[in-house]
C-alpha cells in the first residue's frame, strides 16, 4: 500500500484593505449583490462577482425555494449567466461573499460541493483557472488561485469519456 497526499496553499489577508484596488472592488461587488440575494428560509444571503477575460463583470446571488433545499446557489447563477450572456469567455476572478441574517458574517466560507464541481468544470471547458476570493461582510479574506484546487479527485468529463 501506497499513502499519498493531496494539500494546497491559499493566502489570507486580515481584511479587504490588504487586496489590491481590482480585488477590492470585486469583493466590494460581491458584498453590494448580497442584497439581490432571494433567501427566505435560511436568511443566509450570498453574492458572487466574477472579472471575466473580455473585461466584463457578472454577477449572481443564491435564490431559495419554498420547495427547500431546491435553490441554487450564488456561484451557479453566475456561471449560467456568463455562459449564458458571454459565451465561452473565460472567468479571471470570482469574489463571493456572504450575509448570515443570523450570525455572524465576518469570517471567509467556501463554495458548497456542488459550486465546486460547477466552477472546476467551468475551468476546464474554458481552459482557464479561476482565482477565488472569499470573504464574509468583514475580516478575513482568503484567496484561492484555482477553484480546482477546492476539489481534488474530481469526477469530470475526461472520466466520462473513458467509460465504455
Amino acid at each position: 500500500m501506497q499513502k499519498r497526499e493531496i494539500r494546497f496553499e491559499y493566502d489570507v489577508c486580515k481584511s479587504i484593505d490588504e487586496l489590491n484596488e481590482s480585488d477590492q472592488s470585486l469583493l466590494e461587488s460581491a458584498r453590494e449583490v448580497t442584497k439581490k440575494a432571494y433567501a427566505p428560509y435560511s436568511e443566509f444571503l450570498v453574492g458572487a462577482v466574477a472579472l471575466l477575460e473580455n473585461g466584463a463583470t457578472v454577477s449572481g446571488t443564491n435564490q431559495e425555494n419554498a420547495s427547500y433545499p431546491v435553490g441554487i446557489c450564488a456561484e451557479r447563477v453566475l456561471l449560467a449567466s456568463a455562459a449564458m450572456i458571454h459565451t465561452n469567455v473565460p472567468i479571471k476572478t470570482m469574489a463571493i461573499a456572504y450575509h448570515n441574517l443570523n450570525g455572524d458574517s465576518n469570517f471567509p466560507v467556501s463554495p458548497c460541493g456542488m459550486c465546486r464541481q460547477s466552477i472546476h468544470e467551468y475551468e476546464d471547458r474554458t481552459n482557464h483557472p479561476i482565482r477565488l476570493i472569499l470573504s464574509g461582510m468583514t475580516g478575513e479574506v482568503m484567496i484561492i488561485e484555482k477553484a480546482s484546487l477546492l476539489l481534488p479527485m474530481s469526477f469530470g468529463s475526461s472520466e466520462l469519456r473513458s467509460v465504455k
